[in-house]
């Protein structure tokens, strides 16, 4: 955990009653500065709210969330906690995708642990989700532990899959917008995983969506899991494959609701028609 007393505070901001906060803080786990953000319910003046973590895709930081998806609305309503973490490790030093591609490097940390040289010095975003940004976020903000739920877009709602459903006694709750559902058969994922886990692809298991929802032992702990994919996302068919999930899913039990939605793509126009249907279902199951 972050020492709460190097927290810089970069800016505050009232928002439906409660605040929106965006802050920076040094990462040993990525050997580098990191930022995030948190919306802080009005609810959380009586005491703990609930809280739901939202894991961003490619491309994005840890503002994309808060400035695009219109969550602060409903959650002020239900009183929940969000906190929205960056992508990947920064700065000075921190190696990118030799090409400038957008699909790797910066911007695109996949939410694992780098194995291979030059990513293993600075790409540890499991290790600091878990073990340093959530540890720090508990001790000083107003959230209850105990009632913590996971969710993301693309890249990061494979992040939420693989994360999550490793970790039930971590998170209560799961969904996902449009995630990666399959490293081991995207070209994403399979560009990012051989260059940060090397070509092994054993290794990949644990990062893949479809194989950890088939893995599960214990698939008690999760009353739903839910999961939004627009008909009309240009990454459908290449990159997601939803369908792999399902089938996962089916064979090891666990509670998947998949919908689809015509018309809809990848973008935050499809988050934003959504994220009200996701915060009500992290909702009902931390406070169920």
């Amino acid at each position: 955990m972050t020492d709460t007393n190097t927290i810089e505070t970069l800016s505050e901001t009232r928002c439906f009653g409660g605040r929106v906060g965006f802050y920076r803080h040094h990462s040993d786990a990525n050997d580098c500065d990191m930022q995030f953000a948190v919306f802080v319910p009005p609810q959380a003046e009586a005491g703990p709210v609930p809280v739901v973590t939202f894991l961003s895709g490619l491309t994005c930081t840890e503002e994309n969330f808060m400035v695009k998806s219109g969550a602060q609305r409903y959650a002020a309503e239900l009183g929940l906690m969000l906190v929205s973490p960056d992508t990947s490790p920064r700065g000075e030093g921190v190696p990118d995708d030799p090409g400038g591609d957008y699909d790797f490097g910066l911007a695109a940390g996949f939410y694992l642990n780098a194995t291979e040289a030059p990513w293993s010095r600075h790409y540890h975003m499991y290790d600091y989700l878990l073990d340093e940004l959530l540890p720090t976020v508990f001790a000083i903000f107003p959230g209850d532990r105990d009632r913590h739920g996971l969710t993301g877009h693309s890249m990061g709602g494979h992040g939420a899959l693989t994360i999550g459903l490793r970790h039930p006694d971590i998170f209560r709750s799961l969904s996902a917008f449009a995630p990666i559902c399959t490293t081991l058969q995207s070209p994403w994922g399979q560009k990012a995983l051989g260059h940060y886990l090397g070509s092994d692809t054993s290794t990949w298991l644990r990062h893949d969506a479809a194989e950890v929802a088939r893995n599960v032992a214990d698939t008690s702990p999760w009353r739903r899991i839910l999961v939004d994919q627009g008909l009309d996302d240009a990454f459908l068919a290449e990159q997601l494959k939803p369908e792999l999930l399902e089938a996962a899913c089916a064979e090891s039990g666990l509670p998947l609701e998949l919908r689809y939605h015509e018309g809809y793509d990848h973008g935050y126009y499809f988050i934003s028609t959504f994220i009200e249907d996701h915060l009500k279902h992290h909702y009902a199951t931390l406070t169920g």
